[in-house]
């Protein structure tokens, strides 16, 4: 018989690195039932029979979150053999907090106190023998990142599952505890017994879920209530308040003597750090320039240099003419010889050519978040979006959507309010994601020089127009209301770890190349042939002889009617590679690329005619409008409503070119090649968009 081993813990506590350490490549990846949150189990390296289950991370058993609700759900209602918790050993009082409710449960609990190193550094002390005889659980040291002490936390798990014993319970103050007895006998006292206490302590804290569950009759809640509200009035504070409170005073009892810090009442390095980084009037200039400096290496100084060598020199001169030379020798035809060299690597090698240049990005990037820099950011753009009715959480969405939007959108899902949720869903896509990077780097390559300043105003610019349509839409029935608090814990500052680092950057890395090579190969395969026929007296192939337009040169200029307003719909290239962007982003560089012969900067650069305004307008378009179909199928997963994805991907649109239409416009209008009724609409937009903006909010609580 198998034994199910839950872990358990504090977001950023290394619980997933510790299950990764046990199962290696014994796990699989699902999503709980009925639900979109990721479900992670694994079998035990050295034992098949022992099945882990890594929990979404939770700070309580009170649930906000869709995460807190799978754990809680899972705890509560599938009963592990025993709980494995980890905990944080550098903010233990914060994370034994959670351990007081799983003891609750009834449920047999290990405690693993990660990060020991740390406070080991920080001249801290924890006398484990003491903690764990007052907290009546065994207690186990490991560093989940060295893999130290894993092995046997994961042994001591077994031992305790295979005992059977929960940790005792402990008492509350005199008049909590005579109140939660009382609902244990008048409530819950047909449950098994070591189910009653976690019961009686949610019925106390008016759990809405439990008292849902449990269904009891109106004279035994009016009976409670009596009990309820007797120690509200004697302790002068609210139920669920003095709970937390009486579970902060076990805490704070039994770590004394057991737990001295050394750092007491002193600023850490962190908070040295935190002085100056989170300021209220420096963190933002502070961001802005490490942004610069992230694209100033990755896309303007070596990056450019390295897309340089791949499209010009490695694909250009040595592996197209190489790739043409091969075939012809071997006899092709000249069709395939085109076909292969224009349509399959010169569109791939056009993409490929952007990959180092985003391995560099990744890794920067990746650094920030090791160290601890982009948790602050999170922190510190909260001042912010509250101000204009989002949440910091919508931040967390917004991070991991750099990497990709597919994920940056199912993060989400840790927002509580749904109409914030929703919010963060339509926004999220106008920060440029790894597919989009390679468009930055193409319009910074081909007409500004390879500048910096492109990539971080276009970085900025996403921020921005979720600032903006969070003002927007917050301003409209359906989505008004209040953003809900944001609580995070930031962690300490510390030296990068080059193993996550890498492992990081090759994942998202590996992730874009894999896309590549699946979708713009039979793209550019696509884009060829369509390039090359002709529907002129019927169906051929296009010679010099016979000359003639393409099917694709019809379609494009069909289409781009609708982009000349932005600046780019004289030419057919930059309305098929938007088109085609919607499958996938990577492909706008790909059209390029194929139609151009490989060098894609100089195939955008003629087919805008050498305009960077029409460039900008572009680029803006393209990172601001609908995301690739992937990213769409999370949308639709996400908001779980076929009209609101519609009405998602719709905005994110309209949006787009309502932005890029007042960058064309108005800019052309500025340096004098302006259009009359194309100012007049960008004019009529803007003014809607202002008056959005600084309307007032009739929808605000205090102001109707």
């Amino acid at each position: 018989m198998s034994i199910k081993i839950a872990l358990v813990g504090n977001p950023n506590s290394g619980k997933t690195t510790l299950f990764n350490a046990l199962t290696g490549m014994n796990q699989y990846v699902g999503n709980w039932p009925g639900v979109t949150v990721e479900k992670k189990e694994g079998r035990l390296k050295k034992n098949e029979d022992v099945v882990l289950v890594d929990l979404p991370g939770i700070y309580s058993l009170s649930p906000y979150t869709l995460e807190e609700v799978v754990a809680r759900n899972f705890l509560v209602e599938e009963r592990p053999d025993v709980i494995l918790n980890i905990v944080d050993g550098t903010n233990l009082e914060r994370n034994l907090y959670l351990t007081t409710q799983l003891i609750e449960l009834g449920i047999p609990v290990v405690i693993a106190i990660n990060m020991m190193d740390i406070v080991e550094k920080n001249g801290d002390k924890i006398d484990i023998q003491e903690l764990s005889k007052r907290i009546g659980c065994k207690i186990v040291v490991i560093s989940a990142l060295k893999g130290t002490g894993v092995n046997e936390a994961a042994d001591i798990a077994v031992e305790v599952a295979n005992s059977k014993e929960p940790a005792p319970v402990y008492n509350y103050s005199g008049v909590v505890e005579h109140a939660i007895a009382h609902i244990e006998e008048a409530a819950v006292h047909h449950m098994p017994e070591e189910q009653q206490r976690w019961y009686a302590v949610k019925i106390f804290e008016r759990d809405k879920n439990v008292l849902e569950e449990l269904n009891l009759a109106k004279e035994k809640l009016e009976h409670i209530e009596k009990d309820i509200l007797l120690v509200e009035n004697k302790l002068d504070d609210d139920a669920e308040a003095i709970i937390i409170n009486e579970r902060y005073l076990y805490i704070e009892n039994i770590l004394k003597g057991c737990f001295n810090k050394k750092s007491l009442g002193r600023l850490t390095m962190s908070d040295k750090i935190d002085r100056i980084v989170t300021n209220r009037y420096l963190a933002l200039p502070i961001f802005i320039v490490i942004m610069f400096l992230v694209y100033f290496i990755s896309i303007g100084s070596i990056g450019d240099w390295t897309v340089g060598f791949m499209n010009d020199t490695l694909f250009g001169e040595w592996i197209i003419p190489a790739t043409e030379t091969f075939f012809t020798n071997i006899g092709c035809q000249g069709w395939l010889v085109s076909l292969i060299s224009e349509g399959i690597v010169s569109g791939f090698g056009a993409v490929l050519g952007f990959v180092p240049q985003l391995m560099i990005l990744f890794l920067l990037l990746s650094i920030l978040e090791d160290c601890g820099y982009m948790s602050r950011v999170a922190f510190i753009l909260d001042r912010m979006f509250r101000k204009f009715g989002l949440s910091g959480k919508s931040f967390i969405p917004m991070l991991v959507a750099t990497g990709c939007g597919v994920p940056g959108i199912m993060a989400s899902r840790t927002i509580e309010q749904d109409r914030d949720r929703k919010i963060t869903i339509m926004t999220t896509g106008f920060i440029p994601c790894g597919a989009k990077t390679p468009i930055i780097g193409l319009v910074a390559g081909a007409l500004f020089g390879g500048s910096a300043l492109v990539a971080t105003s276009a970085y900025l610019l996403g921020v921005t127009a979720v600032v903006v349509s969070g003002i927007m839409l917050k301003k409209t029935k359906l989505f008004a209301g209040d953003p809900a608090p944001f609580v995070m814990e930031l962690p300490q500052y510390h030296a990068p770890i080059y193993t996550n680092i890498l492992r990081t950057t090759w994942e998202r890395g590996w992730g874009f190349i894999k896309r590549a090579g699946s979708v713009i190969v039979a793209a550019g395969i696509i884009i060829w042939m369509l390039n090359h026929l002709s529907i002129d007296n019927g169906i051929k192939f296009i010679t010099e002889e016979t000359g003639g337009k393409s099917i694709l040169e019809i379609l494009g200029n069909a289409v781009s009617v609708i982009f000349r307003p932005l600046g780019f719909g004289d030419n057919f290239e930059p309305a098929v590679a938007t088109i085609l962007g919607l499958v996938a982003k990577e492909e706008v560089v790909g059209v390029f690329g194929t139609l151009s012969g490989g060098n894609a900067e100089m195939g955008f650069n003629l087919a805008l005619n050498g305009s960077r305004l029409a460039g900008m307008s572009f680029m803006v378009f393209n990172l601001l409008c609908a995301p690739c179909f992937a990213a769409m199928g999370a949308i639709r997963r996400e908001m779980n409503n076929w009209k609101w994805s519609a009405g998602a991907i719709a905005y994110m649109c309209v949006f787009a070119y309502a932005v890029s239409l007042m960058i064309y416009q108005f800019g052309s209008w500025f340096s004098g090649n302006g259009n009359l009724i194309g100012t007049i609409f960008a004019s009529v937009v803007a003014i809607f968009m202002l008056y959005m903006l600084f309307r007032k909010d009739k929808n605000k609580i205090g102001e109707r």
